[in-house]
């Protein structure tokens, strides 16, 4: 009788038992798969966070040309390619480079523009593309003289192109290219500033492809390249500059700003302009995020990745970034210049809000013209008499207020 009493109660038990440790095996699996998430996750922040510092070496390619005419270029429809005005296409990785105009034709996944040159390379159908706001690939197109100079910058020689005025007035204006382009992106700003009397230096800085690298190869997103801005402004002071103007587009935008708030030349400064500008680098990291569908927590740990100094180790940077010093919304009350402000709403990259915010606390310095659709760097190309017309009322301003502070 106990034999079978202890066989009935060991038998009643089994299930439980093996039921237990299958609990115990998917409790060991679930915290096993925790932990591959929490690696993977981590892996995903620094790789963007990598990304956000690390200069690329090569740049996506999103359109695909489908069919090339003498005249005419079809390419796949999206935001940018469906942009009234004229833009630059790069296309084979880099290795070719047409200029296209006005939109002839398009249908719900096709758009046919204006071919107005192929500069090089050779342009078939089936090629790699993506739209530029670059037009102008060199000084030579502009038609006017030009030097090409070298500032003496920290890291040593940093290549510029010096484009003067027709007349000496004094007056400059140092043109600062954004992210991942090169100096050929502000050309399109010289005509208007040579109208208006104004001498052009168009610089290059650390880490990108011109100017000398830093040792670590790393963006410090304008927390470090301003110091090659000011650089520019020392050369420019002893080339007789007497009034200057610091124009920044995109993160150009932001190393203006910091060199504004931090130069040793600062009394000199009379303006800024601020084309699809970076104003804090917490809200663009965090709309990009959003973009490529990061958490939030992923894109929070980005920034703590980047500016902090156990990051470093993580992204190959030499020196953490101060990101509270890059956010120009919470120092809005430091900036003293006059400012003109241009951005669209549907950038796409570098979101408008920061910039309406600045707006918002500094009216009494900042002028700003909210574009609606023009997408990112590209206002020129989409509305270039606006453009043209903004900036030249602008150093209007400054040039009528310099003239009553004399008086």
């Amino acid at each position: 009788m106990r034999n079978r009493q202890e066989h009935s109660i060991a038998t009643s038990q089994q299930p439980d038992s093996i039921a237990g440790r299958i609990v115990g095996i998917a409790a060991l699996g679930v915290v096993g798969a925790a932990a591959l998430a929490s690696v993977a996750a981590a892996a995903l922040t620094v790789k963007v966070a990598r990304q956000v510092v690390t200069p690329p070496r090569t740049k996506d390619e999103d359109l695909r040309v489908l069919a090339v005419a003498p005249s005419t270029i079809t390419v796949t429809a999206t935001k940018d390619s469906l942009l009234p005005g004229r833009y630059g296409l790069w296309f084979d990785g880099g290795d070719g480079h047409a200029r296209i105009g006005a939109i002839v034709d398009s249908t719900a996944t096709t758009v046919t523009r204006e071919l107005t040159s192929v500069d090089f390379g050779v342009l078939g159908a089936g090629a790699k593309a993506r739209l530029s706001g670059w037009y102008y690939l060199g000084p030579k197109e502009l038609g006017y003289e030009f030097e090409d100079v070298a500032i003496d910058t920290e890291l040593g020689a940093a290549p510029a192109w010096l484009i003067p005025a027709e007349e000496e007035t004094g007056r400059w204006v140092i043109q600062v290219h954004g992210r991942a382009v090169r100096r050929s992106e502000t050309l399109r700003a010289v005509p208007v500033f040579r109208e208006a009397g104004y001498t052009s230096l168009l610089v290059s800085y650390r880490n990108d492809g011109d100017a000398p690298g830093s040792e670590d190869n790393r963006y410090g997103l304008g927390d470090v390249e301003w110091r090659d801005v000011d650089a520019a402004i020392r050369f420019a002071r002893q080339r007789g500059a007497t009034d200057i103007v610091l124009m920044g587009w995109s993160m150009g935008g932001a190393i203006v700003l910091q060199t504004a708030t931090r130069s040793l030349h600062a009394d000199l400064i009379r303006g800024i302009v601020l084309d699809s500008p970076v104003i804090d680098w917490a809200s663009v990291l965090g709309f990009q995020g959003a973009e490529m569908r990061l958490p939030v927590a992923a894109s929070k740990a980005v920034l703590a990745v980047i500016g902090n100094t156990w990051g470093r180790r993580l992204t190959g940077q030499a020196e953490s970034i101060d990101l509270r010093r890059l956010d120009f919304v919470a120092r809005a009350d430091e900036l003293v210049q006059p400012i003109l402000l241009m951005h669209s709403d549907d950038d796409g990259y570098v979101p408008a809000t920061s910039s309406h915010a600045l707006a918002d606390a500094r009216p009494d310095i900042v002028t700003f013209d909210a574009f609606a659709v023009a997408r990112h760097t590209k206002l020129w190309n989409y509305d270039a008499p606006r453009w043209n017309l903004d900036i030249a009322a602008f150093l209007m301003t400054i040039s009528t207020e310099a003239t009553d502070d004399v008086e």
